[in-house]
């Protein structure tokens, strides 16, 4: 059976899912890339390698790390974020027109019309309402993060919290509980001022229509859903491999371009046997001064990346 893979290298996670041709999910794998993205890759495909016994017959990358998974494992199309969620709502739920996701450390809203992308916004400056800053308020709160959604439903009252940015919201929710409110109104109170700061900022301008996607880790938070869908007004869903979307549609856009090339650049696992690292220098050749990335396998430089001229293209 011929399959094809997707890679999506976050800040956070690291992601990859396995398709069939009918691009349906037949594997996917979760992990932390805890700052080390060419560990992570290594690792992710070796844990991937031991479950699947398919050929693989292509891959595509996406993510902030999407260039350097590209070259050590020799992927066929590396495409940005935007585009691979975007392909992945578009699969998983036909006539998608708007796609909500919050990740680890970012979040962005992306709008479709016909499958196409017409507009989106990012958010990568405030880390309110994103999966670290929940995850760091379920730990203070003393909550598995898994029963941290959960809770804000079973909220009565919930109360108002100050969501638009990190520091504030966690001060006001001491100051909350300070005064003697119960949990489950402080978390709703939360997930409400952050869904509110979410389309305020990332959504702000955006013509948001159904049917609604919410994809990324944040997904998980039936709270966040719950306040989406009571702020919008409209049924809001949550695909079943929500948390490796990105990766899905890495190799949805992967499926395409080999079958029209006919042939993969896939190296194969055992690119995983080879000693990888980055360095970086600084480009005295004009005033740009552009920062320069290395990748060495071994002792030989594969790749370059991060001028803003052909100079150090070639290696």
């Amino acid at each position: 059976m011929k399959c094809y893979m997707g890679v999506d290298v976050g800040s956070v996670s690291t992601n990859i899912a396995i398709i069939n041709e009918e691009q349906e999910v037949i594997e996917k794998l979760y992990l932390r890339t805890e700052g080390q993205p060419i560990n992570a890759i290594k690792k992710g495909l070796m844990e991937i390698k031991d479950r699947v016994d398919y050929e693989i017959s292509g891959i595509g990358t996406t993510g902030s790390a999407r260039q350097l998974a590209g070259v050590i494992i020799g992927a066929d199309t590396v495409k940005n974020e935007i585009t691979a969620h975007a392909v992945a709502a578009s699969t998983v739920m036909p006539g998608v027109q708007t796609v909500l996701e919050i990740g680890g450390q970012d979040s962005k809203i992306i709008v479709l019309r016909d499958g196409v992308v017409v507009d989106f916004g990012m958010n990568t400056v405030c880390a309110a309402g994103t999966g670290s800053f929940l995850d760091q308020q379920a730990s203070r709160l003393n909550i598995p993060i898994e029963e941290f959604g959960g809770l804000a439903l079973q909220a009565n009252a919930p109360v108002r919290i100050a969501g638009r940015c990190s520091v504030f919201a966690e001060s006001d929710m001491i100051h909350k509980q300070q005064l003697g409110h119960n949990v489950e109104d402080i978390i709703a109170g939360l997930s409400e001022a952050l869904v509110k700061n979410y389309l305020n900022n990332v959504g702000q301008g955006k013509e948001i229509l159904g049917p609604v996607v919410f994809q990324g880790g944040v997904a998980a938070n039936e709270g966040i859903k719950a306040a989406f869908e009571e702020e919008l007004g409209l049924e809001v869903v949550v695909p079943e491999y929500y948390d490796v979307m990105g990766a899905i549609g890495s190799a949805v856009l992967a499926q395409e371009v080999v079958n029209e090339k006919g042939r993969t650049d896939f190296k194969g696992f055992n690119t995983t046997d080879f000693n990888y690292h980055a360095s970086s220098f600084e480009c005295e050749g004009c005033p740009n001064s552009c920062e320069v990335v290395n990748i060495h396998q071994d002792d030989e430089v594969i790749a370059r990346w991060g001028s803003k001229c052909p100079k150090w293209e070639a290696v």
